[in-house]
């Protein structure tokens, strides 16, 4: 799992760079879209982008923020397959790997997806930009690093309970009350209706035995004074 979040934190680092280059990421864009004499339809696409960097990037400059744009989506991409073998999760974890591969598809329709609080990515366009171009691509980055942040939550909350289940039944297992004493939890009527049960047992046993020992005695008194026949005395 450590190096799950060291991953993590390599491409959180590089998206870091990236924002810092934000506007310069807006300007690749546009000029890319007006070689491409595509300026009406928005940025809403992965592949979009990638095609805007091989066929109409007129300088070193567009073409390496472009780039860096694509390699963190190709690492996020990468990370999420890596997420899945390394940890089966539960369904929400599932459901969140699935999310996101969705969105790193190449031709997945990025349009509408919004960043929201604390990312302030959107607010650094302007209302028409936002709205018309590049809101759903300045968005996805911050959504995915969202999605596996809550994946690695979660999948460290399930770690513990995990572990706190073992611990307990361990400790349950390994403890015995002793024999002599009541167990700590019982209650005052609880431990009276015990001294009740336990003396009535003791007055039971000693009316038995009280029993055997008057039958003791009167088998013994018989042998001590035998019958005699009538009228043949000594």
């Amino acid at each position: 799992m450590n190096e799950v979040k060291e991953a993590l934190r390599i491409v959180q680092q590089k998206y870091k760079l990236f924002l810092q280059q934000q506007f310069t990421f807006i300007r690749a864009l546009e000029h890319a879209r007006e070689s491409a004499h595509d300026l009406i339809r928005p940025v809403a696409s992965i592949g979009q982008v990638q095609s805007y960097m091989d066929h109409h990037c007129e300088n070193s400059t567009d073409r390496r923020i472009l780039d860096l744009f694509l390699n963190i989506c190709n690492d996020l991409s990468q990370l999420c397959y890596r997420l899945e073998s390394v940890h089966p999760g539960d369904c929400k974890t599932a459901g969140i790997l699935e999310k996101c591969k969705l969105l790193l598809s190449p031709s997945n329709d990025l349009s509408t997806i919004r960043a929201t609080y604390p990312h302030d990515v959107v607010n650094h366009l302007s209302c028409h930009e936002a709205k018309n171009h590049y809101g759903g691509v300045v968005s996805l980055i911050p959504v995915i690093l969202d999605h596996l942040t809550e994946w690695l939550a979660h999948i460290e909350k399930l770690s513990r309970q995990v572990l706190y289940n073992v611990s307990g039944g361990s400790a349950v297992s390994g403890k015995r009350a002793p024999i002599s004493q009541a167990p700590p939890s019982m209650c005052p009527e609880a431990g009276a209706a015990v001294s009740n049960k336990h003396n009535a047992q003791l007055q039971e046993s000693e009316h038995i035995r009280k029993k055997n020992l008057n039958t003791t005695e009167y088998f013994y008194g018989i042998h001590k004074h035998p019958w005699k026949p009538p009228g043949r005395h000594a």
